[in-house]
């Protein structure tokens, strides 16, 4: 699996600013957020449920695997997607560090990616209660 999620009953807008302060709390700053909803509707003038993918980032760690693995900036930021389903649920995914930076074969970006993993997992649990 390349993703783990929570789901939660609300809304994209109740739920945002508590994943924006959930991540920071890890050490996370949103560096991109991009709205669907709205691209689509501008661009293609579809009709979509609320969708946003956010770039998390952790400036630290993300400069660690830079140095470890200088191409590694294709596989970031951590990308997070929080977005409203049919029965007034939030549906919060979260980008699988681990699985993605497999295709690293380097050990310490291995170690990196467990413990970007961990702070995520963290994050999510933070958001059930």
């Amino acid at each position: 699996m390349y993703h783990f999620f929570v789901d939660l009953k609300g809304t994209l807008s109740e739920f945002e600013p508590r994943l924006v302060a959930a991540l920071k709390a890890e050490g996370f700053g949103v560096i991109t957020e991009i709205d669907i909803q709205a691209t689509l509707k501008k661009k293609l003038d579809i009709e979509k449920r609320p969708y946003k993918i956010l770039g998390a980032c952790n400036p630290g760690l993300a400069n660690q695997a830079l140095d470890f693995e200088p191409e590694i900036g294709l596989l970031l930021p951590c990308n997070v997607v929080i977005r409203e389903c049919d029965n007034e649920t939030v549906r919060i995914s979260f980008m699988d560090p681990e699985a993605v930076l497999t295709l690293v074969d380097r050990e310490e970006v291995a170690v990196l990616a467990k413990e970007v993993k961990e702070r995520l997992l963290r994050v999510m649990e933070s958001l059930k209660g």
